[in-house]
């Protein structure tokens, strides 16, 4: 064997013992925990190795995932080397069969637009064939007059029916293309989340032997994301409310999330875990400098490293768990910094623009139930329940659906930041409270005295119950407020209300029994300059 046989041997021999050295590996998603913003995604995989030092790729992951949050422990008779990340932009991620469905279904009506314009082709092709070789007969030939009404009956015939073909194929190809064009957005809605790269893990490993190796990956990616919603029922004024503690978890990461194990927590990577340090706040006098303008060459700047990165925090656990959720699936737990709602059944995740919905909690929550009405704005009663106990629940500000008496009554939000010890929801108008405001005009009138012009105002609430059972109720009114000294608005009379000068807000407080019916009535003055005009009156 000459020299350069035995240099292309050993250079075979490098390239088999390197591909040897490497080894794709097959990994899964089983567990997630979902932020209020980014998710860390935690993946499983199994595999064997030769002895001595072996790459393991995990392939086929979402191309945003944070590198520096990659986290590797193994179970085996192994050494971890270290990890590394890196893109792979041959291969895509896999294509749910959605997508292939939506591709076939275009490549189908492609092809059936395109059958139909050939055969519109070849009508227009006839068309222009007929209409060139309009000359009957040759130069020394007569035709009898029957022929030539025969021959135009052919033309004129055929001339139709190659225009109503024509009319239909058209017909054929709008609405062809009017699908084509749905299914073709459609696609591209989809593909936004499907149509990218991949990145890969690469873990070395050193082993003295053969062995198995089990990994457990976890990473935090970004296009994730949860938010709570609520659902309040009311099933009547005499029980505690239920509340319905939901989930909308949404990713668009470009993999599904197929039954894994999820576990919500209300913290926010995003916003970093770096507590922020104050600089000294200086004072001086602001002495205005003139500067004449020089040329000189350009410096560079001093580039100023930005970290942008994710501190992730693991905190001690204070309680486990301290309670349990929709039929005992849902465990809570109460970390040193955030709240986790631990969701033992297993869930789907799809890549998609679309949340999936997953329950949390419900709670029978204590509540006072009363009627209230403002009938200068609306003449109807409106059912409120008064909230109490809300804070031990650990809620987030959320969008909340009502629902009372096994109807949807409309939506609500929930703010815990906004409110104090009561949380008010409203559960809806109730038609059988009557509710009327009139203007008095016996009472109301309107006097000058010397310069000042004065005008008095008089107005009687009244309210029915016809319901069946006694109801409290509180009801609103007002009167104005002056924003000038020259404008002197006076109360005269408010039997029965609390007043709010600053405000001129007036309330009343009463509890109605069946069939009852109270008359409320207030009155009120305001004096101001005889030339004035005072808008708002």
């Amino acid at each position: 064997m000459n020299k350069h046989h035995l240099v292309f041997v050993l250079l075979i021999i490098a390239v088999v013992c390197h591909a040897q050295s490497e080894k794709q590996v097959e990994s899964r998603i089983a567990n997630v925990t979902v932020f209020l913003n980014r998710a860390q995604v935690t993946r499983e995989a199994k595999t064997r190795i030769e002895a001595g030092k072996t790459t393991l790729i995990l392939g086929g992951l979402t191309s945003n995932l944070d590198p520096q949050s990659i986290q590797v422990t193994g179970r085996g008779s192994f050494v971890l080397l270290g990890t590394s990340h890196q893109q792979n932009f041959l291969n895509e991620l896999n294509q749910p069969k959605a997508i292939k469905a939506l591709k076939d279904s275009l490549a189908f009506f492609q092809k059936e637009i395109g059958s139909i314009s050939v055969q519109k082709e070849i009508l227009n092709k006839e068309e222009q064939m007929m209409l060139s070789n309009q000359k009957i007969g040759g130069a020394n030939q007569n035709l009898t007059a029957a022929e030539l009404k025969a021959m135009a009956d052919f033309f004129r015939t055929r001339l139709n029916e190659i225009a109503v073909l024509r009319t239909k194929y058209d017909e054929k190809i709008s609405k062809l293309n009017d699908r084509q064009q749905k299914l073709q957005l459609q696609l591209n809605s989809q593909n936004e989340l499907f149509n990218r790269n991949t990145s890969e893990i690469v873990i070395s490993v050193s082993a003295e032997k053969i062995t198995a190796v089990e990994l457990e990956v976890s990473y935090v990616v970004a296009n994730a994301n949860w938010f709570p919603v609520y659902d309040l029922r009311a099933v009547n004024t005499k029980q505690p409310i239920q509340l319905n503690y939901k989930a909308n978890v949404q990713q668009s990461t470009g993999e599904d999330w197929k039954n894994v194990h999820l576990k919500l927590s209300t913290t926010n990577p995003s916003l970093g875990g770096l507590k922020p340090e104050l600089n000294p706040w200086y004072l001086n006098f602001y002495e205005r400098v003139v500067r004449t303008p020089r040329y000189k060459a350009s410096m560079p700047l001093a580039k100023t490293k930005m970290e942008d990165g994710i501190s992730m925090v693991e905190a001690e656990v204070a309680a486990v768990p301290l309670s349990f959720g929709i039929d005992g699936y849902v465990s809570t737990i109460q970390t040193s910094i955030a709240t986790e709602f631990d969701i033992s059944l297993p869930y789907t995740v799809a890549s998609s623009s679309k949340p999936t919905v997953v329950d949390i909690r419900k709670y029978d929550v204590k509540a006072d139930y009363l009627y209230a009405s403002a009938p200068k704005l609306d003449n109807d009663a409106f059912l409120l329940a008064k909230v109490t106990g809300w804070e031990e629940y650990n809620l987030l500000p959320g969008e909340a659906n009502i629902f009372f008496e096994g109807t949807f009554v409309g939506k609500s939000y929930i703010d815990p930041s906004s409110v104090k010890d009561t949380l008010s929801v409203s559960l809806g108008r109730d038609k059988r409270i009557v509710v009327k405001r009139e203007k008095l005009k016996d009472l109301t009138s309107r006097n000058f005295m010397g310069s000042t012009k004065k005008e008095t105002f008089a107005y009687e609430v009244t309210v029915r119950n016809t319901k069946s059972e006694s109801i409290k109720i509180v009801l609103e009114d007002q009167i104005p407020v002056s924003q000038n000294s020259q404008i002197e608005v006076n109360m005269l009379e408010y039997v029965g209300a609390k007043f709010n000068k600053d405000s001129g807000k007036l309330s009343w407080e009463m509890e109605l029994k069946p069939n009852e019916t109270r008359k409320l009535t207030y009155k009120f003055e305001v004096k101001y300059p005889k030339d004035k005009q005072v808008s708002g009156l």
